[in-house]
């Protein structure tokens, strides 16, 4: 069985939206886009070399358009990412000439995937595929990058909830910007108790 890995840059209070570049996703009037800039660092860019091991992918129909405009023309920047799988959940796209892409219409199809063989499955960005991914408990591991900053407004990662679940952090780094970079890793159900009892 494979991992679904979930990568993502996150603000305090939860937004994804277009983190990076101001005309990445303008939907809702959004005026914040490339929020992240400010904040990257050498430390960040070392510590995106384990988030940008070549490893199949999994992206909604937003960010893959995104992904195939900008990947094949600078895929120095990203060593493998033209010669991974990139699955793409879309019931409106079908076809790309970007190599190596295979396209998905069912949450069936994504299971199927998770239960065969090969490399883990790592989700960039694709904020409703994540809310569907999380809903049906396939996702084994967050990704995220904190970024010290509230918007206020946006797009946000667990808009439409979540199911409860337990995650243990695995590893963790702070950047001198002040981002916050965890590896979470599901654990079982959520516990409860009473404190100071």
């Amino acid at each position: 069985m494979r991992k679904i890995i979930v990568i993502s840059d996150i603000t305090l209070d939860g937004v994804v939206q277009a983190p990076g570049a101001p005309k990445e996703d303008t939907s809702g009037g959004f005026l914040y886009g490339g929020w992240i800039a400010p904040y990257l660092d050498e430390a960040t860019f070392k510590a995106l070399e384990k988030y940008m091991k070549p490893s199949d992918i999994l992206l909604g129909r937003k960010t893959f358009e995104i992904f195939a405009d900008y990947w094949p023309k600078h895929a120095d920047n990203w060593p493998g990412i033209n010669e991974v799988t990139k699955y793409v959940v879309s019931e409106t796209v079908e076809k790309s000439d970007w190599k190596n892409t295979v396209f998905f219409k069912h949450l069936d199809d994504i299971k199927k995937l998770k239960n065969s063989e090969g490399s883990d499955i790592k989700v960039w960005g694709s904020r409703k595929l994540v809310q569907l991914l999380t809903k049906h408990d396939l996702v084994d591991e967050f990704w995220f990058k904190i970024y010290p900053l509230t918007l206020g407004t946006g797009k946000k990662m667990f808009e439409e909830g979540a199911i409860p679940a337990a995650f243990t952090l695995v590893e963790s780094t702070v950047t001198p910007s002040g981002v916050i970079m965890t590896h979470y890793e599901r654990a079982g159900k959520v516990k409860t108790g009473t404190v100071g009892a």
